[in-house]
């Protein structure tokens, strides 16, 4: 199990930095704000769900 989130961790973290470089790439550009919207609110729910499996993997490593 812990080997599982300690995979995951990576993948989730270059999500949520490709998330959020794409919205800001939109707002420098002056794209669509509703698609900046939407992509940092993709941020913010990949961060949580990061967040998470890292106090997973913590907590199944002991």
């Amino acid at each position: 199990m812990d080997e599982f989130f300690r995979a995951l961790l990576p993948v989730l973290l270059l999500a949520v930095g490709g998330v959020l470089l794409l919205g800001l790439w939109n707002m420098l550009r002056g794209g669509n704000p509703g698609r900046s919207q939407r992509l940092m609110r993709w941020r913010i729910i990949l961060q949580f769900i990061a967040i998470v499996i890292a106090m997973a993997a913590i907590y199944f490593h002991r």
